[in-house]
């Protein structure tokens, strides 16, 4: 982790005669420059990281998207997608004295076909009203980020965003089937779409995940899933880490594929338990499990029964089992809630996101606690057990500055570790500039190379979310003011 500030190297105010150009196409509420009013875009969820953007643009649809994209091409002008803002690796802000291009404003639904299960939507919806819209047809878009109450479409796709259901209905790359998106230069392409077999490359998948280093996406077509006919429930207590995570293992060794399997450690309970989203967990436990399966209603109890046997063999110490909707909503409770009742223990919060083998998160979630022992930290951890996408959560101070490099120096530990455990830096929150450090732990030169050649494709010039992802050291196509010299600094 990286703090920053400012507005970048050789960034200043837009010019006027631009900034009358944007508000002629925007219209004058759709462009913001009052330097009050961009404080708001200076940093995503991760609020370590605060960079001022040079303006901040409200277009409405594909047309001035295109329209605004291709004047600051012309004028050499960087630019940032930016969603609902709740991403959490640094990926929205507006480095190298770039313009945020935000698509709140396009939060329309523009098609929703039931027969054949699709949607297509702008990438302003937030994520959780498509479901809402498809519930009365009897269909949901199943990723279900934790934000999703907030964060919109657009930004899953730029992330690839998952969610606790992610384990068995799998990630937005898997539900996304077409997109309009427009280039770097303004180039509006249509990728995909008619919900059917991809023919050709798969540019698509390609774009999925890019974190808007390729382009914008300002039309989305996902595919929808059929609402399950019944849903189980599980709150298992451990007093230890150590058996929930056996459990973890144990219930997927058994073949079963729960909708989503989720864990919670003490430091989080406590957290949930003395806020106003007290879920009614003991604040003793080590440990607790929220395991869901859904599907067709025959069979589902005994799978659910099968899990609660398991989580009694590896040593839970009560099994609860939700009896209805409002006793499953109570038992998700201490999950769902677990980041904002964490918002009231520090002013700030590092949330990583690592993925280790299942078998491995007894060792790793010891050596995390250690971590946090060693540097004098408070860590805890809420994360997808199923698939071992490690949320270790780092409380902080970003005023104190010995705070902040006992932070920093703890986070890259971790990194590493999951790394050295066969897993990787990310799972779902996407690299941004918080991880662009760590992608030389993963991927050597060459491979690091190759994808920024594949990004030279789509942006050429680097003005799309430029010094994001792929370290400046092997992928230089952006040469705005000062940028090298900068980040060879900043780099090392």
């Amino acid at each position: 982790m990286r703090t920053e500030r400012g507005m970048g190297p050789g960034a200043g105010a837009l010019d006027a005669g631009l900034v009358a150009e944007l508000r002629r196409i925007l219209g004058p509420d759709g462009v913001i420059t009052d330097p009050a009013a961009l404080i708001v875009y200076e940093s995503d969820g991760l609020t370590a990281h605060r960079v001022t953007p040079r303006a901040v643009v409200l277009p409405r649809g594909t047309e001035e998207v295109a329209a605004v994209v291709r004047l600051l091409a012309e004028a050499g002008i960087p630019f940032v997608p930016r969603g609902a803002g709740t991403g959490l690796s640094g990926g929205a802000l507006a480095l190298e004295g770039s313009v945020v291009v935000s698509l709140t404003r396009m939060n329309r639904i523009l098609s929703l076909d039931p027969a054949n299960r699709r949607a297509r939507v702008q990438p302003g919806v937030v994520n959780a009203a498509l479901s809402r819209a498809a519930a009365p047809y009897g269909l949901y878009y199943a990723p279900d980020p934790s934000s999703q109450s907030a964060c919109t479409i657009g930004g899953n796709v730029a992330e690839n965003a998952g969610g606790p259901h992610c384990l068995k209905y799998g990630v937005t790359s898997n539900h996304v089937t077409g997109l309009t998106v427009v280039l770097p230069d303004g180039e509006v392409l249509e990728l995909g779409g008619g919900g059917g077999e991809t023919v050709g490359y798969d540019l698509v998948g390609l774009f999925v995940g890019s974190e808007g280093t390729f382009g914008i996406a300002t039309e989305i077509e996902v595919r929808l899933e059929p609402l399950p006919e019944a849903v189980e429930t599980l709150l298992a207590l451990f007093d230890r880490v150590d058996d929930a995570s056996r459990a973890v293992s144990a219930i997927i060794a058994a073949g079963m594929l729960p909708a989503a399997l989720e864990m919670i450690d003490r430091e989080t309970i406590r957290a949930v338990e003395e806020s106003v989203f007290a879920a009614g967990i003991p604040t003793d436990v080590g440990a607790a499990l929220v395991i869901e399966f859904d599907g067709p209603r025959a069979g589902l109890a005994a799978e659910a029964e099968r899990a609660v046997g398991i989580c009694r063999r590896e040593g839970a110490r009560e099994v609860r089992r939700a009896a209805d909707a409002a006793e499953r909503e109570k038992l998700w409770q201490g999950r769902k809630k677990a980041f904002g009742a964490m918002g009231r223990l520090a002013p700030d919060l590092l949330v990583q996101d690592a993925v280790v083998p299942r078998s491995r998160l007894p060792e790793v979630l010891s050596f995390i606690y250690d971590v946090a022992a060693r540097y004098r930290l408070r860590i805890s951890n809420v994360f997808h057990a199923g698939d071992g996408n490690l949320h270790p959560n780092i409380l902080f101070d970003r005023r104190d500055a010995d705070e902040v490099r006992r932070v920093e120096a703890a986070s890259r530990e971790i990194m590493r570790r999951c790394v050295e455990a066969g897993g990787t830096i990310t799972g779902e929150h996407g690299v941004g500039l918080d991880k662009r450090e760590y992608m030389g732990l993963i991927f050597g030169d060459a491979e690091l190379s190759s994808m920024c050649a594949v990004r030279r494709v789509f942006n050429p010039r680097g003005l799309a979310n430029p010094a994001k992802v792929l370290p400046v050291r092997v992928c230089r196509e952006w040469v705005g003011p000062g940028t090298r010299e900068a980040e060879e600094v900043r780099d090392g």
